[in-house]
């Protein structure tokens, strides 16, 4: 079986929610207590065995390309200072066997049709993940769980699509897509009906919303290669994983063990900077 080394995270957006930070910065690039939001993300992949990143970007994105890459001039100047451990922080934000690609997505038609972009970066029958980078998942504070290293780990046992999702309020389901599926531990997968956009809170088929961790299988890129415009006229991720458990797939929904902070918008990113600067044991 293949196993999943590679995660496509769109980064094309224009962080709209975060304005006016996101004006001139990246949303990507915006801090989370010492680092920006993108570098998390990649470290989750890289805690979860996932060694090799595609971005799919646009014009005015080249400072989160520019993060990963060596500052040749920089890193001279501190080793002439003798600021070996400011040099060994730069050299965590790349690791030797992280290998990051970069793809541009010409417009913008929705989250599936960025997903597509790099699909000729796959070899055939190659799975993947798709990180969205406006939420972090972090593991509880008292513990050291990796969420999508248990996808990944339940992909290899099953070969099932896994889906991560988190319970919310019955209230809060129109703001999410909710799946429909039996209640599955924290921890564990169950397998998928389907999943609905916003449902009503009377009509929502569970309180299980989608987080934005994904591992699928490569006939997803198939699917998508023809996938008619959905929800907003655009090409949507949700709509392939519907044609891919119509056909018989199996599609599973993960139940994270970990936190999740909604960094989109302003609320969430100060509460994750909040939260986790206090973990770290800043003092604020």
């Amino acid at each position: 079986m293949t196993q999943v080394r590679k995660a496509i995270i769109p980064v094309a957006g224009f962080g709209t929610r975060l304005l006016p930070i996101s004006k001139a910065i990246p949303k990507e690039m915006v801090p989370v207590v010492d680092r920006p939001l993108i570098q998390h993300v990649v470290e989750e992949a890289l805690a979860a065995g996932i060694n090799e990143i595609v971005l799919v970007t646009r014009t005015g994105k080249s400072a989160i390309e520019d993060h990963f890459d060596a500052h040749a001039e920089l890193e001279d100047s501190l080793a002439s200072k003798g600021k070996d451990a400011l040099l060994e922080t730069l050299a965590a934000i790349a690791p030797p066997e992280l290998k990051i690609t970069s793809v541009r997505q010409p417009n913008a038609q929705g989250l599936g049709h960025a997903v597509f972009c790099a699909a000729h970066l796959l070899g055939k029958d190659e799975p993947f993940a798709v990180i969205l980078p406006d939420v972090l998942v972090k593991p509880q504070a008292d513990g050291n769980t990796c969420d999508l290293g248990r996808m990944v780990e339940l992909w290899d046992a099953s070969n099932a699509a896994q889906i991560m999702v988190e319970a919310v309020p019955q209230e809060d389901v129109y703001r999410y897509g909710i799946v429909d599926c039996d209640e599955p531990s924290a921890g564990e997968s169950a397998d998928m009906r389907g999943v609905v956009e916003k449902p009503k809170p009377e009509e929502a088929p569970s309180r299980l919303s989608v987080i934005g961790r994904y591992i699928l299988p490569y006939r997803i890129m198939e699917l998508l290669r023809d996938q008619p415009p959905g929800a907003g006229n655009e090409i949507q991720l949700t709509d392939a994983i519907d044609r891919l458990m119509q056909e018989g797939q199996q599609v599973q929904a993960f139940r994270m063990q970990g936190r999740t902070f909604d960094c989109g918008h302003i609320e969430g990113w100060l509460q994750a900077n909040n939260t986790l600067a206090r973990e770290a044991g800043y003092n604020l």
